[in-house]
């Protein structure tokens, strides 16, 4: 972390955990994050992929998050989605990954649109393209015709992406006008 801190001016802006959730809980990491946002960082922790709905808790109460990473067994929990649809947490959801690893068995189990439809803000991310052999396109294209999102919740998922981000808000406010001006997404 300090080592980070140094090249803060660099452009680096935040810090997340990641891995095997059973083996390194977030719990492991509440000094660190609590340095980070003290240094001024943003934070992201993987959590409730592996490990179930009390991993999320510990992150986003012990650690004290700005985004949770997975966040797929989130699911299990009715009072944690209630928790993170009222606090705006974001969630990184990565359905394909989620697939590759076993974490869901078919996508029609994948708790996104669920989460979307409560009005969780998820966005859509690749986790590890390499890894796991996929892009944003693909995940795209596999929320649309498999799960049934229409164009509109997917601008709706890809706004949420920039909402998430850890930019100011100055340059998120450009980046959705940029985005909206497209004509790609005359829907």
């Amino acid at each position: 972390l300090q080592e980070v801190a140094e090249v803060r001016g660099l452009g680096v802006v935040g810090i997340g955990i990641g891995g095997t959730e059973p083996t390194y809980p977030p719990e492991l990491f509440i000094d660190v994050f609590h340095a980070a946002r003290e240094l001024g960082f943003r934070t992201s922790a993987h959590a409730g992929e592996a490990a179930g709905a009390a991993s999320v808790w510990t992150a986003v109460h012990s650690l004290q998050v700005d985004r949770i990473g997975h966040g797929t067994r989130a699911a299990e929990d009715e009072e944690l989605l209630d928790y993170l649809v009222e606090h705006r947490i974001p969630l990184e959801m990565c359905p394909i990954s989620n697939l590759r690893t076993g974490v869901v068995r078919t996508i029609e189990e994948h708790p996104i649109r669920k989460f979307f439809d409560r009005g969780i803000l998820v966005t859509l991310n690749t986790d590890d393209p390499k890894m796991f052999g996929s892009s944003l396109a693909e995940e795209l294209t596999l929320l649309s015709e498999r799960l049934g999102f229409s164009g509109r919740e997917l601008q709706t998922i890809l706004l949420n992406g920039i909402t998430a981000s850890f930019l100011p808000e100055p340059e998120k406010d450009s980046l959705r006008r940029s985005f909206l001006a497209d004509p790609a997404w005359a829907l």
